[in-house]
């Protein structure tokens, strides 16, 4: 009796809704830290730099936020995605080899080109994500039945524990543990405006392919054959969109590390609310999956300050029983 009330509500005020919701998360971001700030010094860190505190906010928490931001959004949309193009409940880009794909690229490039850009890292992360994620494919599409959602996720558990072994043996081998766990470790620490210039065009394009292809998402999500009775080109909006999965998850790997569970939580929440549309569903999950980073990076830096927890590790103590309620609910987080 619930969702013809939740239906009545506009896709607009949903919208307007959203995007309040990260101003305000933002907002508090950017406030709350080790170092005391004022409301008056986050609103004269966007247009003076005349004092320490507004220095702090300007150079290390700004950049910092909006990198949560894109890194946000980047997973939530590259979640939908993957869980639209495969109608797999229990998809992630974390769970199915892409990230730890990137992971085990980046520290390949890193031990064989020391003094490898950040340009380099980023598209290091591409090939790997790309790597990672068809060795998954492949797997689970061995045997008849297609992408089965039990087999798919088992198939990413063991990819992912396979590249990230290689990920910490190449680690050890060349003597950069060190520089592979703080690029892997998964965190918003040290974000640059020179990283944001490189990765966020990335992210936006991904995200605006995402919206210009959301159609043809949603006829995949529903019924290929259907699909294929309309008239669309289903292995050419496959590529296309994959490609965009690809771009989305290295590109959010290359700036925060391994980071799961945030692409399968957000779309799940996000289809409670606004249905199974996926012209709805991608521009919510963008703005939620922003948030909720948002929101997660901040717990992270206040729960022990002055020092930090990993933001990986809070996400995953909410992934996880997300996760366990989706297998329990056959695929269905909310009912």
């Amino acid at each position: 009796m619930d969702k013809p009330v939740g239906k009545a509500i506009p896709f607009s005020f949903k919208l307007f809704a959203s995007t309040i919701l990260l101003i305000i998360s933002f907002l508090f971001a950017m406030k709350l830290g080790a170092a005391h700030t004022s409301w008056q010094d986050v609103l004269l860190s966007f247009t003076s730099n005349q004092e320490d505190n507004i220095q702090i906010l300007k150079e290390i928490r700004f950049p910092r936020e909006v990198g949560a931001v894109f890194v946000g959004a980047a997973l939530a949309v590259s979640g939908a995605i993957m869980q639209g193009m495969t109608r797999n409940p229990l998809a992630d880009p974390g769970l199915l080899g892409l990230t730890a794909g990137a992971n085990a690229a980046l520290a390949i490039a890193l031990a064989f080109i020391p003094t490898i850009n950040y340009f380099g890292i980023m598209t290091a992360c591409f090939i790997g994500s790309a790597v990672g994620a068809l060795i998954v494919f492949g797997i689970a599409s061995a045997k008849r039945g297609g992408f089965a959602p039990i087999r798919l996720v088992l198939a990413g558990a063991a990819v992912s524990t396979f590249l990230f072994a290689i990920a910490q043996g190449v680690g050890l081998y060349f003597k950069i543990s060190k520089d592979v766990a703080m690029w892997t470790a998964g965190g918003l620490i040290g974000t640059s405006w020179g990283q944001l210039q490189t990765i966020a065009p990335v992210i936006i394009i991904g995200i605006f392919v995402a919206l210009v292809l959301s159609r043809q998402l949603t006829l995949l999500s529903l019924n290929e054959e259907v699909a294929i009775g309309l008239g669309q080109n289903t292995l050419k909006i496959k590529v296309m969109l994959f490609i965009v999965i690809i771009l989305l998850a290295g590109a959010a790997v290359a700036l925060a590390g391994n980071l799961a569970f945030v692409g399968l939580m957000i779309p799940h929440i996000v289809r409670a609310i606004v249905g199974t549309d996926y012209r709805f569903i991608i521009p919510i999950s963008a703005l939620l999956g922003a948030t909720f980073m948002l929101l997660a990076d901040t717990v992270g830096r206040m729960l022990q300050a002055p020092f930090e927890t990993p933001v990986a590790a809070l996400i995953a103590i909410i992934g996880l029983p997300f996760f366990l309620l989706i297998v329990r609910k056959g695929g269905r987080a909310f009912s």
